[in-house]
């Protein structure tokens, strides 16, 4: 099988290793067997749907892969992730003719996909932190952490964690969005190294801390199951859940994001950051990354196309009264 080099894809996985290995440290050697059974399914995938067209697999296809895995949670049942890298790859990518014209991202494709299809594995099967047992070896010594206890008691959902926690990673939580540090890390190497735009990095982050920060000043209170709940604070909100690595690393995504303009980019990544806070806030989605990046998908085509269109347009107006003068 011959698979095509992406330097830039190669990058984005130097920049995720960090987090393979926390993952493997907080919650045990069950997220190896998770991101296996996940690549080869998607290698599966891939490997035949080009193998009829006569092209090459590419190193894209082990970033999706990788995004995919960390972002279940620990006791997801391994058919269950084997099935949505397969929507991901096939229905998020290449139907429409694989790298270079999917319109979604593939990781997040699939992990919608079993977000809505199998909503108990992913909403409440989690699992406490290996460091509760010991620092050393935590969960390099077991196969999962704490697989008598689950719970469904994610920082999301209590807010009541520490930052130093959750900036740490000794919460509960999906394999790769506990350790907001980790990922602030990887993020800023693959942002160093033009893996990923700075510019809807920084757009995605501003908009959801400026959204958040007036939610949270303005003492807003929201009804939950269990009564009316104060919206969190913009740090613990930054820090729990999957934005900043949806931010960093899913966002960024250089086909499906606006890369267009420069102005493309930033209003990309703060439609991505605003829509996070508000699906987060008032819709039953407790965590509203997944959609937030699907619908900014959606749009960046009509994005870049628009502000294509107007700068043309622009030019042409000069043109015009320069002409004319």
């Amino acid at each position: 099988m011959k698979i095509q080099k992406q330097q830039a894809m190669r990058t984005v996985l130097y920049g995720l290793a960090p987090l393979c290995v926390a993952a493997l440290y907080f919650f045990g050697w069950r997220f190896i067997a998770t991101l296996a059974v996940v690549t080869a399914t998607g290698l599966a995938c891939e490997w035949l749907m080009f193998k009829r067209y006569g092209f090459k697999v590419t190193e894209s296809l082990f970033v999706s892969c990788t995004l995919f895995a960390l972002s279940l949670p620990p006791t997801i049942p391994l058919w269950i992730a084997a099935t949505g890298i397969a929507f991901g790859i096939i229905f998020g990518k290449m139907v429409f003719g694989g790298f270079g014209k999917n319109i979604f991202n593939p990781a997040i494709t699939a992990r919608a996909f079993v977000y809505i299809s199998f909503g108990f594995p992913m909403t409440a099967a989690f699992v406490g932190n290996a460091v509760s047992l010991g620092f050393f070896p935590a969960g390099l010594g077991s196969w999962l952490s704490k697989a008598d206890s689950v719970s469904a008691a994610t920082p999301l959902v209590t807010g009541s964690e520490s930052l130093l926690d959750l900036f740490l990673g000794f919460t509960s939580g999906s394999f790769g969005e506990t350790s907001a540090v980790l990922i602030l890390l990887g993020g800023l190497y693959i942002v160093y190294k033009k893996a990923a735009n700075w510019k809807i990095v920084a757009s995605s982050l501003i908009s959801f801390i400026l959204l958040q920060t007036i939610f949270w000043a303005s003492g807003l209170q929201i009804a939950t199951e269990h009564g009316l709940a104060s919206v969190s604070s913009p740090l613990t909100a930054l820090f729990s859940g999957s934005f900043l690595l949806a931010a960093f690393f899913m966002i960024t995504d250089p086909v499906s994001a606006s890369q267009s303009t420069d102005t493309g980019k930033w209003i990309y990544g703060a439609l991505f950051g605003f829509l996070t806070v508000l699906i987060r806030t008032f819709s039953t989605w407790i965590e509203g990354v997944t959609f937030a990046i699907l619908i900014a998908n959606m749009f960046a085509p009509l994005l870049d196309t628009m502000l294509k269109s107007a700068k043309a347009k622009k030019k042409k107006q000069k043109r015009a009264q320069g002409g004319a003068a």
